[in-house]
């Protein structure tokens, strides 16, 4: 019976692929990015599964057990020969494309011929070397080598076979080649000249001769292969100098490559054992000028550069490092890079980095080249592990206060730009901590929480959007509204220009609608936090999740609310991702201001909340009474207020106008009044 739905979930894609017409784009609940080369849109309906939302009855998949995966792939080891267990993925031998069910099961693979898979550890997803296809363990999962199976199900498991591979030849040739009018970097005296043109100080020219560079001599920009797994190029970042003199990265595709760029350091002692240890010892790096730097530099280790710098590390990019032992990440010396390498350590397995601490004394390999002041060597050799001890001393967190204090507009968090006073009041929006935004039914919590996110996401925060009250759709047309300022239902012929620049914003939505587990929810947050690299979830509103609790339905429902917002107290801790929850205040007199013991439930929202933001409304019980926003708890800085909400019906937002042209503090420029600030918002959007 399983096999049967099985099949019959894959003739539903097919069908939605024959019926797609040419060029078209994905559907927008793709969400684990199966085709991982397509140049795709950002935005797109978040979904546990990987190809479409769950069908009614379809049970969505969760992250797999480990123990599960490892004992299915060990169970084919006659067929499909053993398996090697790394750091972030088990890799073995595919079972689709070298296994028919039936006839090749007990025969032995030629070496020739066999292609790996690398399945996650974590998520279950699985990367076929061969055509970089991304799909799920329970897509994969049948079709391993069984002790017996019984003719009916060999036949089906063919059927099944020949649909995954249709749908496999669909991804197979996406790819990102390097234009064909660059010309290879292939000599000493070519690479000079690029390297004089670009003004790349200290560099020496054999760099680029390693890394394969192709330069474009008429458009005057240097291109960098990304490589796979396999060494195939699969697409390429481009340098390129600026008007003002400065050299500007750019990746392709922009989204989801899973290549990366490898450049062999020069050892100290060119002898075999330096060799091997260049095979094992990697140092990660943001952008392809730091990778150059460190080839400069004697080293017993090979540099490699990520696709996405802080942006985002794809889960298929992991095969590519599964080979080093030990992995030094030496990012960007402010509190940023510091965050983003303990959400990548995670990623790579914390047992196995060290991190260059991020202060003025440890810049940037290519800045540190450049300054002359200390030898990039001497910043590797006080390179940490990621991970701490049980107990430790000021000793060893001198090093973290330092780049606190050096960094602390960065430590303070994301500035709002359409809300000055909310920068006064809680001076960011932090990682790892959770906000509670209460208020009166119809005061327009959701409404105010879509401009306030959009805000963030407009700065690169990657946004996880969980509303159970309405749907995706009418959320996004008020995300859009808010963004361009006006109602495109009057202005059609700019919808597809203003759909283009918001598909370019990192937000994300569940598709979950109404009452859901806990359980669930918690499930898909965590897989859309590794995968995506998540750094705002919004939960509107707490009490959808309060009604079918896995426990007992006779429970307290003050207890059950407590154990959600344990959840997700714990979620923000150890994933360093900020949670916002909506939730509702208790029934009060409409005469009386809300206050943190206004809250539904117990005391522990308010307790465990590191901000409190209420909306009060008085426009019920006064006629002249206003509308504002009220920071009631702020744990980060302890500074409480107020903030008036006027809210602009064309823009559906409550951004803050300037009261005069010279008096602009630089945080209110999104005001949907005028032409100025929409033109500001075009070209952040763009």
């Amino acid at each position: 019976m399983l096999v049967k739905r099985l099949f019959c979930s894959y003739a539903k894609a097919l069908n939605r692929l024959q019926r797609a017409p040419s060029g078209s784009k994905h559907t927008a609940s793709d969400y684990n990015d199966v085709a991982p080369f397509e140049c795709r849109s950002l935005v797109r309906n978040f979904s546990i599964d990987a190809n479409h939302p769950p069908d009614d009855g379809q049970k969505p998949v969760t992250t797999v057990s480990l123990y599960h995966m490892k004992k299915i792939i060990k169970a084919s080891g006659t067929v499909l020969g053993e398996s090697v267990e790394g750091p972030t993925c088990i890799q073995t031998v595919c079972p689709v494309c070298h296994v028919v069910p039936g006839d090749a099961e007990g025969k032995p693979i030629s070496d020739a011929i066999r292609r790996k898979i690398f399945v996650n550890k974590t998520t279950g997803n699985f990367t076929c070397s061969s055509c970089q296809y991304l799909g799920r363990w329970d897509h994969i999962e049948k079709f391993f080598p069984p002790t017996s199976r019984t003719p009916k199900t060999v036949q089906e498991l063919r059927k099944l076979r020949d649909a995954f591979l249709e749908l496999k030849g669909e991804h197979v040739s996406t790819v990102c080649p390097i234009p064909g009018d660059a010309i290879a970097v292939d000599t000493v005296e070519r690479a000079r000249e690029v390297i004089k043109f670009l003004s790349l100080e200290n560099i020496i020219p054999d760099t680029l001769v390693s890394v394969k560079a192709r330069w474009n001599e008429d458009k005057r920009e240097l291109f960098i292969p990304l490589v796979d797994v396999e060494d195939r190029a699969i697409g390429y970042k481009t340098l390129h100098v600026g008007s003002d003199g400065e050299v500007f990265e750019r990746t392709v595709p922009e989204t989801n490559a899973s290549g990366l760029i490898y450049l062999r350091c020069n050892p100290s002692n060119p002898v075999a054992k330096a060799k091997d240890l260049s095979q094992h010892n990697a140092i990660l790096v943001l952008n392809v000028l730091d990778l150059l730097a460190l080839g400069s530099v004697k080293l017993n280790a090979t540099a490699v550069c990520l696709p996405h710098g802080l942006k985002a590390l794809p889960q298929q990019c992991l095969p590519g490092l599964e080979r080093f032992q030990r992995l030094t990440l030496w990012f960007n010396y402010d509190t940023a890079g510091w965050d983003t390498a303990r959400n990548y350590a995670k990623k790579l397995d914390e047992r196995r980095c060290l991190f260059v601490r991020p202060t003025d004394q440890h810049p940037t390999p290519y800045r540190a080249l450049l300054e002359g002041t200390l030898e990039p060597k001497a910043i590797l050799s006080k390179a940490q592990p990621i991970l701490h001890q049980s107990i430790t001393t000021f000793r060893s967190l001198r090093q973290d206060v330092l780049s606190d204090l050096q960094n602390i507009d960065k430590v303070q968090g994301v500035k709002w730009k359409r809300y000055p006073t909310l920068n006064k009041l809680l001076k960011g929006h932090r990682k790892g901590e959770l906000t509670v935004l209460t208020g009166p039914t119809g005061c327009g919590k959701t409404t105010f929480m879509s401009d306030y996110s959009l805000d963030l996401a407009q700065q690169g925060v990657s946004t996880l959007w969980g509303s159970f009250e309405i749907r995706n759709t009418r959320l996004a047309v008020t995300l859009l509204r808010q963004m361009v300022g006006r109602p495109l239902d009057e202005n059609l012929s700019e919808f597809e220009q203003w759909a283009d620049a918001f598909e370019r914003l990192p937000i994300y939505f569940m598709t979950f609608h109404g009452q859901q587990p806990i359980k669930i929810v918690m499930e898909a947050i965590e897989h859309a936090q590794y995968v995506h690299d998540i750094q705002h979830v919004i939960i509107d509103n707490l009490q959808f999740m309060m009604g079918v609790l896995d426990e007992s339905k006779h429970l307290d429902r003050y207890w059950k609310q407590d154990a959600i917002i344990a959840a997700f107290r714990t979620f923000a801790t150890k994933r360093n991702c900020h949670v916002t929850l909506v939730i509702h205040p208790r029934k009060e007199r409409d005469t009386d201001e809300l206050t943190t013991s206004s809250i539904f439930g117990g005391a522990k929202a308010s307790q465990e909340a590191d901000n409190v933001l209420i909306i009060q409304d008085k426009r019920l019980t006064s006629v002249r009474g206003k509308k504002y926003l009220q920071v009631a708890k702020n744990r980060y800085s302890g500074d409480l207020g107020i903030m008036p909400l006027d809210f602009d019906k064309a823009s559906l937002s409550y951004a803050q106008r300037k009261k005069k042209p010279d008096g602009d503090d630089g945080g209110s420029n999104e005001g949907p009044a005028g032409s100025e600030p929409i033109d500001r918002t075009v070209r952040r959007a763009f």
